[in-house]
């Protein structure tokens, strides 16, 4: 998500940098390149407006104009003011005596099945047993997919099949999770492909009979200002009191991340990304306002990197590093707390300076998580005599190899060739020496 936008106002900002003193003519300039990032974005025009008019009132004053450096003057400012729009991060309201009582919303299709286990797990970590309840009676499959999911995240699921009521459902979920002393209940609510009186009726129904701390709604990002219509019709049926947005990290242009929350006063509360079952991203304001102007987010990476390594590995791995003994089975272990922190897309998003990096094709390229698929492959297809050990590798090792990985011998020679380049950079790093051909070393 925001990829086009945070390049479009990257390349704003260069421009600007690239002055030593700005004029109002510069300013007015440069905000007609954001205004049209922002509308390509797919942003609210009202949004925009507003956003502009406030960027205006600053970047023209004495603070950017009589500046030093007065790109990043501009810079600073269209941050504050990206956080003033995402709104204030709002912790979900699970006070007073369990279990407390969350009913999840939303249309068809938006991804509410998965992001109800998805929230249980990113509960879970705060320390909340949760339970979750399938109350969509209506598609079969949904009752299935949650008894699913809460079985691969150890999570109970209430279900009783399609025929009670849904209202019948919640009302027994809070009775087992209050009789079984279960922190939170989760209610998966039945989508429709449109917004009827039916569903909301449906809704309101059961928010009535059970009285959820939260009712929140999940909207899918890929959808735009669509989202946005969204969460404005089921805020003025049953009171939304926050926004999952999911699939976040698909080709989301941003629109309604930036939006929702001038348009409807719906604070975002939680961001989700891809199919697999992991945590809800909290949402912070600051971070994805960083993100977008490619700024990263480091402070979300390390507590993604905390999260999959503890400090034993760390440690060790550090040590290796330092006395050039790191092996093949090193490096794929790495490449595995690598995937649980995520797609490589989201990792490189919370770099600083990733995207302009990622721009580079041969880079993208290395990156490419079939790239990272076909060389956990290779790996795994040697002995862990080989891992350990990559010099006793001959010709009729590698053709092995390749032919059990589905790869070419080509292929396994290449992977062995940068191993080894990096084993050398590593030895002459740990005596203090940069090799002059370090830049070569990833080509």
């Amino acid at each position: 998500m925001f990829e086009t936008l945070s390049d479009r106002l990257q390349g704003v900002f260069q421009k600007l940098r690239g002055r030593g003193k700005l004029s109002e003519s510069d300013v007015d300039a440069a905000l007609r390149e954001v205004r049209f990032a922002l509308l390509e974005a797919d942003v609210n025009f009202k949004v925009v407006r507003g956003f502009l008019k406030s960027l205006r009132e600053r970047a023209v004053g004495a603070e950017v104009l009589e500046s030093l450096t007065p790109g990043q003057q501009v810079v600073k400012i269209v941050h504050e003011e990206l956080i003033s729009l995402l709104g204030e991060p709002v912790p979900l309201a699970l006070t007073g005596s369990p279990p407390h009582v969350i009913v999840l919303v939303g249309l068809q299709g938006s991804g509410k099945t998965t992001a109800a286990g998805k929230l249980a797990l990113a509960l879970r970590k705060q320390g909340q047993r949760c339970l979750l309840a399938a109350a969509d009676i209506y598609r079969p499959a949904a009752i299935d997919q949650l008894q699913t999911i809460g079985k691969q995240i150890d999570v109970p699921v209430h279900a009783m099949g399609t025929t009670q009521s849904p209202r019948t459902i919640a009302e027994k979920a809070v009775e087992r999770a209050r009789d079984e002393r279960l922190g939170v209940v989760i209610v998966d609510t039945a989508g429709r492909l449109q917004i009827d009186a039916e569903m909301m009726a449906e809704v309101r129904e059961i928010a009535e009979a059970i009285s959820p701390q939260e009712v929140l709604l999940v909207a899918d990002a890929m959808t735009g200002q669509e989202a946005v219509n969204v969460a404005q019709a089921f805020h003025e049926q049953v009171s939304v009191t926050g926004l999952i947005l999911t699939k976040t990290d698909g080709d989301a242009r941003g629109g309604a991340a930036l939006s929702v929350r001038s348009v409807t006063g719906i604070p975002i509360r939680f961001l989700g990304s891809g199919e697999k079952i992991e945590p809800l991203d909290p949402f912070y304001p600051d971070r994805l306002a960083s993100r977008i102007l490619g700024m990263g987010d480091v402070l979300s990476l390390i507590e993604r990197a905390e999260e999959t390594i503890d400090a034993e590995q760390a440690a060790a791995i550090e040590k290796k590093l330092r006395t050039a003994s790191f092996t093949l089975e090193d490096f794929v272990e790495q490449l595995q707390h690598i995937k649980k922190m995520g797609s490589l897309g989201q990792i490189m998003e919370m770099v600083p300076g990733a995207s302009q990096f990622m721009r580079n094709p041969a880079m993208a390229a290395a990156m490419d998580e079939r790239q990272f698929a076909r060389v956990e492959a290779i790996i795994y297809s040697m002995t862990p005599d080989e891992r350990r050990n990559p010099t006793i590798i001959d010709g009729s090792r590698r053709r092995r190899i390749a032919a059990g990985s589905g790869t070419s011998p080509a292929e396994v020679n290449q992977l062995l060739g940068n191993f080894r380049k990096m084993q050398t950079m590593m030895k002459s790093l740990a005596s203090g020496k940069i090799p002059s051909n370090l830049t070569r070393l990833f080509g």
